[in-house]
């Protein structure tokens, strides 16, 4: 069998709140929430994979913190989803990818229909946002 592809998430925040992005495709999961981010390429480290895919996905620059909870299997396993919290360095982010973004307390994550695959990283968030 062949190993899970790595993919990563970016938990920004600001204060409290976290930015969440809402999926425009595929149609299968159009409308359902995740952390902007995306597959890490074969020449790069998890850390770059975040800076160039929010700078893709949204137009900021971030910076890379600690990882949040642990690898999350997605995809059927295919996918192995490593959540990191992130902070804005220069720019407001906009959505290019997504369908809308939104920030959101930890009160509200439970607002929006996330992914399956992020869940487990939603419930570690709150418990660290609120901490």
């Amino acid at each position: 069998m062949n190993e899970p592809r790595i993919v990563v998430g970016a938990a920004i925040r600001d204060g409290r709140r976290v930015l969440a992005a809402a999926r425009a495709y595929p149609p299968e999961l159009a409308g359902l929430w995740e952390f902007p981010g995306g597959k890490v390429e074969p020449d790069e480290t998890e850390t770059e994979a975040l800076v160039r895919e929010c700078r893709e996905e949204l137009g900021v620059a971030i910076s890379v913190g600690d990882r949040v909870g642990g690898d999350l299997s997605t995809g059927n396993g295919r996918y192995l989803l490593r959540v990191y919290f992130a902070e804005l360095l220069e720019g407001e982010p906009h959505t290019k990818e997504h369908a809308e973004l939104r920030w959101l307390a930890p009160d509200e994550l439970d607002s929006v229909p996330w992914l399956p695959g992020n869940r487990p990283a939603v419930d570690a968030l709150r418990d660290l946002l609120n901490a």
